[in-house]
Formats: C-alpha cells, structure tokens, sequence
C-alpha cells in the first residue's frame, strides 16, 4: 500500500481528498491543523498528528518517522486565526526568517521547497479528484440569463486579477459592478458583504490565480457555498473549468437545482 503524507487545513477539501486517497488504496499519514482542520480527519486518516501552525519541524519529523516520501497540502489556513493559532518551533520560526515575502504563493512554494529539501516530495492537490474538477459548461437544469453571462465574464477578469495580485480568488458581481472582492477575510464573508450591497440577484464568481500551482491552495466551493447563496438571495456560483474544485459536486448540483441557482464552469 503506498503511503502519503496529508498536510490537513480547514474545510472539507481535506476530507474529501482523504477519502478519495483511501479509495484508491492509500495509507494517510496526516498532519491537522489545531483550530482549522476537521476532527473528523481522524476518522478517515490512518495517523494523525494535531500541530499548531507553524511547525514545520513537526511536520517533518512526522513524516520521517512515518516513512513518508511524498505528501500533498490539502485545504487553507484563515489568516485572520493566525493570531492566534500560530506557534512556530525552531525550524518554523528559522523558515519564516528567510522567506522574504508574505504572500500566500510565496510562502507555500517555500514550504513545499523546504519539505522537499528533507526528501518529501509534494504532490498536486487535485490528486484523485479529477471528478470533481468540472470542465467548462452550465452544470444546472437552469442557465445564466444574458445579463448574468455579462456578470460572470465581469468577474472572471477581475478575479483573474485580484489573484494576480496575490489578493483573493474570488468576487461578486451585480449588473456588471463588483461588489465585494475576496480578501483574508475568505470567501463566504466576501459574500456576505457583497450581498448587503447588491440586495440579491448577484453573481459569485470563483477562479484560479493566473499563477496557480496545482500543489496548493485550488480553489474550491461545496454545498456550503450554494446553501449560503440562497440564504442570502444569491442567482449565479461560476468557477474556473479545470481548475476548480467542486467538492461533493453531485449534491452541489442537486442542492442548487433545489435552490434555483445557476451553477457553471467558464473558460475565458
């Protein structure tokens, strides 16, 4: 059975790709974030080790006591806990003293440089996921009207852009204006402010930066997302085909078929 090293953050990203792992024959040696990851990781890993963020030292010996050779980093950290969850040990705290940039890409491409440096290869997160990874086309009975294909191309490009800016993945767009762009605060509160603006009918675009690595930080949206557009009279979820994750994709669609909200993946 081959063995592989889950780097466990919040959601239910990292539950999914651990179920997924197992169901093609994987042993999971997972290390979960105190405050960010699911307890139910437990039920599904084959180890798991509770770390505080910032340990990168235990991280890593983790892994070696595990035997673990290769090792993928599943789901995020909220910035905005960082306050009061991160506690970095002495080779956590010597890391974050060379990395020069702040940015999330910055630091998690050096995190994955520093673990494959002790001879732990990371992996794509998008590994056994390619189900759910949908491809471009309306995904729903309903389709977008033409104001809200306007909207969707709307947000595409600037989402595209605050992601190159390292800012957020994701904006809401109402009648061709934005009115909340995804920040630290993360997407469903980006959400929720656009929708006190917009008063409903708006439309939730969610895209991949322009320099996405496949490792780390995909973006992803669930039931959750569409149980909170109807909450909040939402019209439209659209995502970057290929390169979005749509966990439990099949309720996603039941549930938004439900709901009446338009679900689709755009390639622009």
């Amino acid at each position: 059975m081959k063995k592989l090293g889950l780097i466990a953050g919040n959601g239910r990203f990292p539950l999914i790709f651990a179920e997924e792992a197992k169901r093609a024959g994987v042993s999971l040696v997972a290390v979960a974030h105190r405050g960010e990851t699911d307890k139910a990781i437990e039920a599904v890993a084959d180890a798991v080790t509770w770390i505080y963020v910032g340990e990168l030292g235990k991280i890593i010996r983790t892994f070696h006591q595990a035997g673990v050779k290769e090792a993928v980093m599943v789901g995020g950290i909220q910035k905005v806990r960082l306050f009061s969850h991160f506690r970095p040990d002495l080779k956590g705290a010597a890391f974050l003293a060379r990395v020069r940039g702040r940015e999330d890409d910055q630091l998690l491409r050096a995190v994955a440089e520093e673990l494959e440096g002790e001879g732990i290869r990371v992996l794509e997160s998008t590994l056994f996921l390619s189900q759910i990874i949908p491809s471009a086309g309306v995904l729903t009975r309903r389709s977008p009207t033409t104001k809200q294909w306007e909207d969707i191309r709307v947000g595409f490009d600037m989402a595209k852009e605050v992601g190159r800016l390292g800012i957020g993945q994701a904006v809401v767009v109402k009648n061709r204006v934005v009115l909340a762009v995804e920040a630290v605060e993360g997407t469903d509160a980006a959400i929720r402010r656009g929708a006190g603006l917009g008063k409903g009918g708006f439309v939730v675009v969610k895209v991949s930066k322009p320099q996405q690595d496949l490792r780390f930080d995909v973006p992803a949206v669930g039931v959750d997302t569409i149980k909170l557009l109807h909450e909040l009279k939402g019209a439209v979820l659209a995502t970057e085909a290929g390169k979005t994750v749509l966990l439990e994709k099949e309720e996603v669609v039941r549930e938004a078929d439900r709901k009446g909200i338009v679900v689709v993946a755009v390639s622009f």
